[in-house]
């Protein structure tokens, strides 16, 4: 593992990373690529598909060892269980509760995270993945006007592997066989043309493709295999 930052990352959060970090190196092997695509600095978003609950704990280690300090979107009900309420707040994360008023609060919470220099993870399936297969289904649009509207780049992300350590099915990590964790990311998708303060209806929807088609082809790569024809981004 590289050296992770220890700046702004909050007590609770940071103290979670510090906890968690040497648990999945010793039960786990880790497969991280692509490091040089996310920024350095200023706002980025970060675009990667959902396969597990283990998905947030291997971008948040993949980010840190890019040198940077992730927020997430995730669902208001973790702010009610005591301890993980702590680290979420700490991590200064997204709560996105039910109801189009509140996904419209989230997204202003997101666009404001992204101009002050943040670097903000989406899952734009908006859950997990569908497909018995693994691969990708068709994302949400919110992440595509999060990116137009403010012109932040989007760097995609795939990830395999996790859904071996904690299948969504099982409450407990499945540490045997020792499984192998595969967090990759490519180069900033291309939106420069659709960039608007008002995207339309389709221009979010191309936009969405493109980060979709972006992340396949990643997943493609690192699980060397060609999607099926039906898959989302194929």
């Amino acid at each position: 593992m590289r050296r992770f930052p220890r700046r702004d990352r909050g007590f609770w959060f940071g103290l979670a990373i510090e906890v968690i970090a040497p648990l999945l190196a010793l039960a786990t092997r880790w497969r991280l690529e692509g490091h040089h695509n996310v920024p350095r600095r200023g706002g980025v978003l970060v675009a990667a598909n959902h396969l597990s609950f283990a998905d947030p704990i291997a971008v948040t280690l993949f980010t840190l060892a890019a040198g940077r300090v992730p927020r997430f979107f995730a669902k208001a009900e973790l702010w009610e269980t005591p301890v993980v309420r702590r680290v979420m707040a700490s991590g200064r994360h997204i709560p996105v509760h039910r109801g189009k008023a509140s996904a419209l609060h989230a997204f202003r919470d997101g666009v404001a995270s992204v101009r002050a220099g943040e670097c903000v993870v989406v899952f734009p399936e908006g859950g997990f993945t569908d497909r018995a297969d693994g691969w990708p289904t068709r994302g949400k649009t919110g992440l595509a006007r999060m990116a137009l509207t403010t012109g932040t780049p989007v760097v995609p992300v795939a990830c395999w592997g996790t859904h071996e350590l904690l299948p969504v099915t099982s409450k407990l990590p499945r540490v045997r066989p020792r499984p192998t964790l595969h967090v990759v990311a490519g180069p900033a998708v291309e939106l420069s043309d659709l960039l608007s303060e008002r995207p339309s209806a389709s221009e979010l929807r191309e936009a969405t493709e493109r980060i979709m088609a972006a992340i396949t082809s990643l997943l493609a790569d690192v699980r060397g295999r060609t999607p099926p024809a039906e898959a989302v981004g194929a």
